[in-house]
């Protein structure tokens, strides 16, 4: 929680913040995001507006997760903005009772509120942190990944690969295979009988 007494409700009036917190769990996606107690960075500024406070900042955080083509471990560095408006509690009334209007469809956006002169960023920095992960983590751009036959890291092993056999042929491998062997047979049937006779 963040205290924004000190700009009272003076528009104009603004404060900046530095702070290292500890990340809450599941703070990312299933294959990258912030291990959970991990220390994130915040650089904030707070400014008070005439509706609420406007909060502008910084986050960085170190990233732990896994590459998606050969499963190695990937760890990155997150630095990702954000901002975001918390709106006083009687925001209407200085308004003039009008509301936030509904997004694209219909529903009204859930509105971050200061209460009792504290505001709550969890909410606002996990969807910052979310929204700008990659959605498929690898350990370089080239990558080769997992060989598709053994699951071999083809990183490790440039010059990996397989003796490619077209199914559509093995059976006809083995016919020209049976036929070949009875073909040797035949030819030291014929040397047989040809040394027969000459004796």
């Amino acid at each position: 929680m963040f205290d924004t007494r000190e700009l009272g409700r003076r528009p104009g009036a603004m404060k900046k913040v530095s702070r290292s917190v500890p990340a809450p769990a599941d703070l990312g996606l299933d294959v990258i995001g912030v291990p959970e107690g991990a220390t994130v960075e915040l650089d904030l500024r707070l400014e008070s507006v005439m509706e609420g406070v406007l909060v502008t900042g910084t986050a960085t955080a170190p990233l732990e997760g896994e590459c998606v083509r050969c499963l190695e471990p990937v760890e990155q560095q997150l630095d990702v903005r954000f901002q975001e408006m918390y709106s006083y509690p009687d925001a209407d009334d200085r308004r003039g009772g009008v509301k936030p209007a509904p997004d694209e469809d219909g529903d009204e956006e859930e509105e971050l509120v200061v209460e009792d002169d504290l505001i709550g960023l969890e909410p606002v920095l996990r969807d910052a942190v979310v929204l700008s992960l990659p959605l498929q983590p690898v350990c370089r751009e080239d990558c080769p990944g997992l060989c598709s036959e053994c699951g071999e890291r083809l990183a490790d092993d440039p010059d990996h690969h397989h003796e490619a056999v077209d199914i559509r042929w093995a059976a006809l491998k083995g016919f020209a295979d049976s036929t070949e062997d009875g073909a040797t047979d035949d030819a030291s049937g014929a040397d047989g009988a040809d040394e027969n006779q000459e004796k």
